[in-house]
């Protein structure tokens, strides 16, 4: 017994000292200024990525031109949705689960399907991630220089990625290599319909 109350006397006040005293699921401090703050927000943030990276390698596919459309689409929409959400516009939680399920399911289907599109679609669905994903988020969020800044470090992110996963896709044409980059869109799309299902059982417990 004397053993096991020197044992509770020393970790549980290492607990209570290693416990946060704020929790902060959606905003990521690193020290380093808001613009990295939201480089870091988007590396660690699944529902942001995937999404990208989806139509960033079906606009690959599609070709270059489909790239561009897409990618200027993108990162513009996503400054203008976050710029709303910090002008104050908010939408559900469970809208906002909804929509990051649904992007999934969609640009994994895109992906997995490699249908033949112009690129206005591409720049059409790149404005319509980047709007929603822009609203999630900064959806909640004061306004000001700081929050600003680091919207436009996600921007720059989201830029950076689609051109990265773009570029992979951009070469391909072995037929083999378009069929893995497809396999890759069917598995964004069971992710999305695992994310909906854990939705529909748990409720929005992610944006």
């Amino acid at each position: 017994m004397t053993g096991l109350r020197i044992l509770a006397a020393v970790i549980l006040p290492a607990l209570a000292l290693l416990a946060p005293g704020v929790a902060e699921a959606h905003l990521i401090a690193t020290g380093m200024g808001p613009v990295y703050d939201g480089v870091t927000h988007f590396a660690l943030s699944p529902e942001d990525i995937l999404p990208v990276v989806a139509l960033a390698l079906f606009a690959g596919l599609k070709g270059p031109v489909h790239a561009r459309a897409a990618a200027v689409a993108l990162a513009a929409a996503w400054f203008a949705g976050g710029a709303l959400a910090l002008g104050g516009a908010m939408l559900p939680p469970l809208a906002l689960a909804a929509a990051s399920a649904a992007a999934l399911m969609a640009l994994g289907g895109l992906l997995a399907s490699n249908l033949a599109v112009r690129p206005l679609w591409c720049a059409v669905v790149g404005a319509g991630l980047g709007l929603a994903r822009g609203l999630a988020d900064m959806s909640g969020v004061a306004g000001g220089l700081a929050p600003l800044g680091m919207l436009l470090g996600v921007c720059a992110s989201v830029a950076a990625a689609f051109v990265l996963a773009a570029s992979l896709t951009l070469p391909l044409r072995r037929f083999w290599m378009v069929v893995a980059a497809r396999v890759a869109g069917s598995w964004i799309a069971a992710l999305g319909l695992l994310l909906a299902g854990w939705i529909l059982r748990y409720g929005a417990v992610v944006k």
